[in-house]
């Protein structure tokens, strides 16, 4: 969707406001990704594309992997234009390869979380109409893809023998010590339904062209999340794809070219690391250093030992870096750290900053919008508190949650959003695609405003919304009064029914490990920080606060269990 013009009724006073060096207006053919990456390693065949868990892949073999798979992809298994194919994968090479290989192919990537339950998964492969689904040989992955064939609801799958991605000591130690981790993959009920990556990649096939309308055909269909209801298929094209890595690669004015070494340890079935950690370093000549998923440890020893100098993050990631034991030489290569997928709390940066004196910048984004939207920049400080200035390229405005009214600077009201990288909308949903939208514009759903600068400021989510006494209460700003006790850990806020008020706000704390306060002294801790509609009628305290699969703090599972509570509302005196 083209992007309005700066006019009187629309200014755009972030324009005067971008870092030294970056416009606004977007010089990108949006060339998809494929073909970038394919060329990235044609350019630079022997430098190193993929660091796993000491094990390297250089650009060249990468190239050869990615056509080879995608050959047999479309020889084999018939792969072209419009064919989904399902990804069950954590990252390793064979997400990589397997990702490129599809697009190569002319199919479509379905991503999908591998610690998804089955039935998750089969809303998944069931709405996506993926046969054909590729994952690892590991039990906890293998067995959910059999249950899925079984139930009719995938045809064919691609197993990749997890051991072949560790380089030869740890893989001589892995068949030793971890060999039962391993499915029986011969054994199996679906064993005539299965093929071997390895021996897909042995074929050595070269594909046929493919003719590919960017702007129209779809490269990933990207499941949401499902907090509200079950997870749609945002249909990202190629153009969509192509031009939110344009305009992250413009705004961090070449931080992701080499020498620099990115590290990814958020999954790359996530859409922001799928975007940020995968491709656009790697259609760069980049490395990635890759973790197959979050060990503090070995995220450190990544630094220790590679000297990576990018990291991208989720908030509760970056805040178990800084309340470690980690010495800041150990991660003294890290220049610039980007937050993003969630609110990032001023006590966490605050924290991050006494162990690195890296750029901590917050960026905003959605699975609808590739999915960068919003970024402080990469090179020089931003306000704090702000999610930045919208990419180039990129439009915003605020419309009043009531009226539909388009707010002025500093007038709160829901974020909207016009771009290149806006999706097509949703697959096979009309209505989820019209509701999605308002004027041509991507509803957000989350509530902010923009200030006289451009600066983004985001207060929190429409649906998260309290309205106790007819006053709109943002748990966010409850959770930032929280997290500012130095014994507080973790801090979610949700609205609970309350017969006085309509809804009140209660909060779930996790101390630091070994503190202990009461819910009192809490209480009168936050009291001079927050207006009386804003104070929590409780403060419930958990060992552990409940997280989504990529370590964002998540409220669903914790509105379910004060439901499920005796004495559900429990009223005040």
């Amino acid at each position: 969707m083209a992007s309005v013009a700066e006019t009187e009724d629309h200014p755009r006073p972030w324009l005067s406001h971008y870092p030294e060096g970056i416009k606004w207006e977007l010089d990108a053919d949006f060339q998809p990704v494929h073909e970038q990456v394919l060329a990235a390693c044609a350019s630079e065949p022997l430098a190193m594309a993929l660091d796993f868990l000491g094990g390297t892949t250089s650009f060249g073999e990468l190239a050869r992997s990615i056509i080879s798979l995608a050959g047999a992809l479309q020889k084999q298994f018939g792969v072209k234009k419009g064919t989904r194919v399902a990804l069950m994968l954590p990252n390793t090479p064979f997400y990589v390869i397997s990702y490129y290989a599809v697009l190569r192919a002319g199919g479509t990537v379905v991503n999908c979380n591998p610690l998804y339950t089955v039935h998750e998964l089969s809303h998944i492969a069931s709405n996506a109409q993926a046969d054909l689904m590729i994952t690892l040989d590991l039990k906890q992955m293998f067995e959910k893809a059999e249950a899925l064939v079984e139930a009719g609801l995938v045809k064919s799958v691609i197993v990749c023998h997890f051991p072949d991605a560790l380089p030869l000591v740890k893989r001589a130690l892995f068949l030793l010590a971890k060999r039962r981790d391993l499915a029986k993959v011969g054994k199996s009920r679906i064993a005539g339904q299965v093929t071997h990556f390895a021996d897909m990649l042995a074929r050595k096939e070269t594909p046929e062209p493919v003719i590919i309308d960017k702007h129209k055909d779809i490269a990933v269909q990207q499941y949401t999340g499902g907090t509200t209801g079950l997870p749609k298929g945002a249909m990202l094209t190629h153009a969509n794809i192509a031009a939110n890595m344009a305009q992250i690669d413009a705004w961090g004015c070449g931080l992701f070219y080499p020498p620099s070494k990115v590290v990814a340890v958020l999954p790359f079935f996530h859409i922001f690391a799928m975007t940020a950690c995968m491709n656009v370093p790697l259609c760069n000549g980049t490395p990635v250093i890759m973790l197959p998923r979050f060990e503090l440890k070995a995220l450190i020893d990544i630094f220790v030992r590679t000297k990576a100098n990018v990291l991208l993050a989720v908030p509760t990631l970056l805040q178990a870096i800084a309340k470690s034991d980690v010495k800041p030489e150990q991660i003294a290569s890290l220049e610039v750290a980007v937050s993003g997928g969630a609110p990032l709390p001023n006590e966490v940066r605050a924290k991050f900053a006494k162990v690195s004196k890296a750029l901590l910048a917050e960026g905003y984004g959605l699975t609808e919008a590739s999915p960068v939207v919003c970024c402080s920049a990469l090179r020089v400080a931003s306000k704090p508190m702000s999610i930045g200035l919208p990419l180039p390229g990129t439009d915003i405005r605020f419309v009043d949650i009531d009226t539909g009214k388009v707010q002025g600077i500093g007038e709160p009201g829901e974020l909207q959003v016009k771009g290149p990288q806006v999706m097509a909308g949703y697959f096979n949903d009309e209505e989820a695609t019209r509701n999605a939208f308002m004027d041509g514009w991507l509803r957000t759903g989350d509530v902010g405003y923009v200030d006289e600068d451009g600066y983004v400021f985001l207060v929190d989510r429409i649906k998260d919304l309290i309205i106790s006494s007819g006053f709109n209460v943002y748990p966010r700003t409850i959770e930032e009064a929280l997290m500012e006790h130095e014994l507080v850990d973790e801090v979610t806020v949700i609205g609970v029914p309350d017969t006085y008020r309509g809804e009140a706000p209660v909060a779930f704390v996790k101390l630091v490990q070994g503190a202990t306060i009461s819910e009192a002294e809490l209480k009168t801790f936050i009291a001079a920080k927050l207006n009386k509609m804003e104070l929590p009628r409780e403060i419930i305290f958990k060992e552990a606060l409940p997280k989504t699969l990529i370590g964002k703090l998540s409220k669903k599972e914790l509105r379910e269990e004060y439901s499920q509570m005796k004495g559900k509302s429990r009223e005040p005196a």
